[in-house]
């Protein structure tokens, strides 16, 4: 009994120091992860392109850059709040890099346009790149430039600084692949079908691949 006791005290020993070794783990994990907040239009679809991206964690939908506390979706649209549909990446830089999500970020939108995006139009719809140190601020710039130089054109996206992001309501967040039923001038639809109907109408991967060419990384994808 003696015996059978101190096997089973070790065994639950041995058991505690490994749940500690992958609670230590999944908590370094989490420290290193770091964020990028962009703004490209409906967030919907920003949200949906960068969470295909491997060494993304996460994806949100939200608002930054304007001055109201805690917009709604109503307000932010309406206009007056000064905020962008924006999207805060959560991404490994172990797999990752923020030059890389900026890359991509830039063959993903329309950063001609200084007017909104696509068939959404208005201030709330406009591209952003939000920064929050000086080495952020001097990466945008030199990635923008060399998207300017590939494009052969001006690019009009501004770099803007990152004063908080807002979450948008929990109804927008995962919309892209949601099977909630709403009521669309289509009829009844999932969210996730209402998204490809609205992406296709909009005309954002069209404009894009004219825009982009094979540098497109998202178009098709959707």
């Amino acid at each position: 009994m003696v015996a059978y006791l101190r096997e089973l005290k070790a065994a639950t020993l041995a058991t505690l120091i490994v749940v500690g070794l992958c609670m230590q783990a999944n908590e370094a994990h989490a420290a290193e992860a770091d964020t990028l907040v962009v703004a490209g239009g409906c967030f919907w679809c920003v949200e949906a392109d960068f969470e295909k991206v491997k060494g993304v964690i996460e994806a949100k939908s939200g608002f930054a850059g304007g001055a109201v506390d805690n917009p709604t979706y109503k307000q932010v649209t309406r206009g007056g709040t000064g905020h962008l549909e924006a999207v805060k990446i959560t991404f490994d830089p172990a797999q990752i890099t923020r030059e890389q999500l900026l890359r991509l970020f830039f063959r993903s939108i329309d950063p001609t346009d200084a007017g909104g995006q696509f068939c959404d139009r208005g201030q709330s719809y406009q591209t952003g790149i939000f920064v929050s140190n000086g080495a952020e601020n001097a990466l945008a710039k030199a990635v923008k430039e060399d998207a300017a130089k590939a494009l052969g054109q001006a690019i009009v996206t501004p770099i803007l600084p990152l004063d908080r992001f807002w979450p948008a309501e929990a109804y927008h967040q995962d919309y892209y692949k949601s099977g909630d039923i709403i009521l669309t001038r289509f009829g009844p639809r999932t969210k996730a079908s209402a998204y490809k109907l609205y992406r296709d109408a909009c005309g954002r991967d069209a404009r894009v691949r004219a825009l982009w060419g094979d540098d497109a990384p998202f178009v098709g994808q959707s």
